[in-house]
């Protein structure tokens, strides 16, 4: 299905960030002559050279590993953790600028933002590291407005002043240098919009012994324990203005009172939510907006 919008007019190299010559299943660079290869229309833009470099790991290697494992497209057994999830993406849709029509969800998952906003008539890109998370996010929300790119977030490769509305939920976590991907997507952002990022709040992480290479490990892959404070360090002087939302009583999800918190609207939910964050301080989850100038 061919889109009314130019997608491959924004893409830009990764290395070089020049403009692309399109050719038969390929990407050609016009500056460095990188060439990168199109799969089922879907531009794989990775610089898979360059990231155990900046990072002192192949985290690109690892997240492809784990989109062979691992099924984020199947129904969750764990149903409270399943509705968990579902309030957190609640939250972050109730929070977007109504006006935004172009989306980029950096690490898009089972492709939840595309199945919420293509109906309303959005644009949006969903992006992974993993070729094959994309074409399953291509299936699941087939649409014209739908389009997906295999990329790094830490080398984004799209012309800068781009999007309306980033969104980055459950990402931020695993990232090496979060300053460098809260800025690189900045970059991309258009003035007066919003990059949205979702966490883990105040995560006490765990870590075990890898079987395989002995070395300690977080469980889930997660890097960081994220906080207001932790955002406040990241500096970018194109951010004008930036928002705090914590939320999710971790004592409710262990009640599994889902059951019947399910039925309620976000804003009662939140009501609901907020009260036993009054009583017993225990919340899971931290949203941050960042407005560029």
């Amino acid at each position: 299905m061919k889109s009314d919008f130019d997608f491959y007019e924004i893409l830009c190299c990764p290395k070089c960030n020049a403009e692309f010559e399109l050719q038969t299943n390929a990407l050609l660079c016009k500056s460095c002559k990188m060439n990168f290869e199109l799969i089922d229309e879907i531009p794989l833009l990775l610089l898979k050279n360059n990231n155990q470099e900046e990072s002192g790991m192949n985290y690109i290697k690892h997240y492809t590993i784990d989109a062979n494992e691992f099924d984020y497209f199947e129904d969750r057994a764990d149903r409270a953790t399943e509705d968990d999830e579902r309030r957190v993406r609640q939250y972050i849709i109730s929070k977007i600028n109504k006006n935004s029509k172009l989306f980029l969800d950096v690490g898009c998952g089972n492709a939840w933002l595309a199945e919420g906003l293509i109906p309303k008539g959005k644009v949006v890109i969903s992006s992974d590291i993993s070729l094959i998370n994309l074409q399953k996010a291509r299936k699941k929300v087939l649409s014209p407005n739908h389009l997906q790119v295999a990329m790094d977030g830490l080398n984004p490769p799209f012309k800068q002043n781009t999007f309306d509305c980033i969104i980055a939920s459950e990402i931020l976590e695993h990232i090496v240098n979060p300053d460098k991907f809260i800025n690189g997507l900045m970059k991309i952002l258009k003035p007066g919009g919003q990059l949205i990022i979702s966490t883990p709040y105040k995560e006490k992480i765990q870590y075990s012994l890898c079987i395989h290479c002995n070395h300690i490990t977080p469980k889930n892959a997660h890097l960081h324990s994220i906080d207001e404070s932790f955002f406040n360090k990241i500096t970018d002087n194109s951010i004008i203005k930036r928002k705090y939302f914590s939320f999710g009583n971790k004592l409710l999800n262990i009640m599994r009172t889902y059951w019947f918190t399910r039925f309620l609207p976000l804003p009662f939910w939140l009501i609901f939510d907020g009260f036993f964050n009054l009583l017993i301080n225990k919340k899971a989850h931290i949203i941050s907006i960042y407005i560029k100038k």
